[in-house]
């Protein structure tokens, strides 16, 4: 078929031995598969959204993904994000699809609607720091030098819409002079994330302390227009009832959650 395709159309590509099978293997992945899907009615909204991607991008799908679902989730992503071949790949390979939506947060009761969804499928579980490179034992400020030197594959992990604004940002609160570690601006979720780093295992006051930011940030920095500050915490270990406690009094929306993530033959744990 190959043979005889390429000499009927001797001015086409994309009719070699190799392709001609990701072909096939492309159209029963699909159609083989098609009963994984929720709903019968997504059937002709997936056929249209699979031929609106590059083929390129569709080989990379089909292959790395176990099931339609999966897939369906890529093809969504690439076309709303307009990811490259390498992107794609990238998350492919960093398990998005299992990660994304899944952190424990108290967004539901802290934010309104639509943000508070919005707010939820933008977290992952968990983030995935591979991209470091850190002595056995860090500081803080050594973590936080590392994720600004690589702050291009942290925005990458962190995922589409999050903006830098900066380190150790100064903010006044009365008399006294605070400096978050790291602030961020989502584009979609149009709100400030304020992002706090420790190395140690994870107390309440940790979360008072991002608490008070977030409030902070609120009442400093907030334009009318922006919506609620959200929190992000990165530490080292945690007590889960403990964490379950602390998320339970907090006023701003902050999210508790941790998993021990390797990094570089060591382990961290993020909690947001």
């Amino acid at each position: 078929m190959s043979k005889d395709l390429k000499k009927s159309f001797p001015g086409m590509k994309g009719f070699s031995l190799q392709n001609l099978k990701s072909i096939r293997y492309w159209y029963r992945f699909y159609n083989e598969n098609i009963n994984g899907l929720q709903l019968v009615s997504q059937i002709s909204t997936v056929e249209k959204m699979v031929k609106s991607i590059p083929w390129g991008h569709n080989q990379r799908i089909m292959y790395k993904c176990k099931d339609i679902n999966e897939a369906v989730f890529y093809v969504q992503k690439t076309m709303d994000n307009n990811w490259s071949r390498s992107v794609l790949e990238h998350q492919i390979d960093s398990r998005l699809y299992e990660r994304q939506g899944k952190a424990i947060t108290n967004f539901q009761v802290k934010l309104p609607e639509p943000q508070s969804d919005l707010a939820e499928q933008t977290l992952k579980d968990p983030y995935n720091f591979d991209f470091l490179s850190l002595r056995e034992e860090y500081d803080e400020k050594e973590l936080e030098d590392a994720l600004v030197n690589q702050i291009t594959q942290f925005l990458l992990e962190l995922g589409t819409g999050f903006s830098y604004i900066g380190r150790q940002v100064h903010i006044k609160v009365g008399e006294t002079d605070f400096y978050m570690d790291l602030l961020f601006y989502h584009v979609r979720l149009h709100c400030y994330v304020v992002v706090e780093l420790k190395t140690e295992k994870f107390k309440p006051e940790f979360a008072g302390k991002l608490n008070f930011y977030v409030t902070a940030v609120n009442k400093n920095m907030k334009a009318p227009e922006d919506n609620q500050t959200i929190g992000i915490l990165i530490c080292k270990d945690k007590d889960d009832v403990v964490a379950e406690y602390a998320l339970d009094d907090m006023s701003q929306p902050l999210g508790l959650w941790m998993r021990k993530k390797r990094l570089n033959s060591r382990y961290v744990e993020f909690c947001y």
